[in-house]
């Protein structure tokens, strides 16, 4: 929105003068005027230094915009501009509800935009769970709220999803909430001491300073969360515990948040033992990335069959988050497709031999005899 008279045409004309009522339409091109309340919000709405316009510009590339006052007109391709509009209202509910707009804010709008969610995008990213050190905790899209109401609504909850799709830090999130309203007395943590490549035994130390690696991932999280001050009075305490998975065994938790995470890396049996371990007042997520098994070839994810066995009872949800759903660096959602895209062509090629085709494709494009 540089300039009020200057519109960026992405290859289109601006909006002639005179184009009478809109939505305006023609030849494939609609018009629309989004209408602010008033030039304080309109700023809001567009960010600093219009960052926020530049960066809706980018993402729809055929379109102009067009800032007059207090009205921001919109004209490009039948097909993007009401997508556009809704992104606008909803980038207005939000700075009705004091929520900064960055461009980050923005790619989490159009994402789920993209995807055809119909549920209100601003209740999704202003729902917070947590407030902690001058920062807010909050699902960023769709399924992260899903899993986040799932784990109010539950008494077992299984998040699984590719990494960066918050499983663990949400779930850490309404553990440290649910500690602090006094709805449990503590909260557990563990995760299963599974090496990814790697061999526990030649790390030096004792026992205590090879496990700790596994668990720092959850400490990381709790420092987020609270007073780094007040987590070792906590630990020594009991309120909180950090413990590798079997330590969890022939015991019986009470009023008690519990997160096991990394349960890819547990085995039919462990997950059975795990959630066992479910006692009067307790709540338990379970976590993990079924596509990032470090378990030794030939041995079954307890994650991968439970839902299967579990799939019929009642207080047991499966939160299912995939790679739109993931927020760190956009780069990481790239490359969880591209790995999804990967593995699904190897499984086509395994199937191919399965059924005795011939010179079918290896995973470096060669042919095999």
């Amino acid at each position: 929105m540089a300039d009020s008279a200057t519109a960026s045409n992405g290859g289109h004309p601006s909006v002639p003068e005179g184009a009478g009522s809109f939505p305006h339409s023609i030849d494939g091109i609609r018009t629309e005027i989004v209408s602010f309340d008033s030039p304080e919000q309109m700023v809001q709405s567009l960010g600093a230094h219009d960052e926020a316009l530049r960066f809706v510009e980018a993402s729809y590339p055929q379109v102009s915009f067009l800032a007059r006052g207090n009205e921001l007109s919109i004209s490009g391709p039948a097909r993007d501009v009401p997508n556009i509009m809704r992104l606008f209202e909803e980038v207005r509910g939000l700075v009705e509800r004091k929520t900064t707009v960055t461009p980050a804010v923005l790619q989490q709008l159009v994402t789920m935009l993209r995807a055809q969610q119909s549920a209100s995008l601003v209740d999704v990213l202003t729902y917070n769970i947590l407030s902690s050190r001058g920062r807010t905790i909050r699902p960023k899209t769709r399924n992260q709220k899903s899993y986040v109401d799932a784990i109010d609504a539950n008494t077992i909850v299984f998040g699984i999803g590719p990494a960066g799709t918050g499983k663990t830090y949400l779930a850490m999130a309404k553990a440290v909430q649910a500690l602090q309203q006094k709805d449990v007395s503590r909260i557990i943590l563990t995760r299963p001491a599974v090496e990814a490549g790697e061999r526990l035994g030649f790390l030096p130390g004792t026992l205590s300073d090879k496990i700790d690696p596994y668990l720092r991932p959850l400490y990381d999280a709790l420092h987020d969360m609270m007073d780094p001050d007040s987590i070792p009075r906590l630990m020594a305490a009991g309120t909180i515990e950090v413990a590798p998975l079997a330590y969890m065994r022939g015991r019986t938790l009470n009023d008690a948040f519990i997160i096991l995470d990394e349960a890819q890396n547990t085995t039919p049996e462990q997950m059975k033992m795990f959630l066992t371990r479910l006692g009067f007042g307790s709540k338990m997520v379970v976590t993990g990335d079924v596509t990032q098994v470090d378990l030794p070839s030939g041995t079954n994810s307890g994650l991968r069959i439970v839902r299967s066995i579990l799939k019929d009872v009642n207080d047991v949800n499966f939160s299912i988050l995939e790679a739109d759903d993931v927020v760190r660096h956009r780069l990481v959602g790239d490359i969880v497709s591209a790995y999804s895209r990967w593995d699904d062509a190897r499984a086509r090629e395994r199937a191919t031999h399965a059924n005795g085709g011939a010179h079918a494709p290896t995973t470096n494009g060669n042919t095999q005899p």
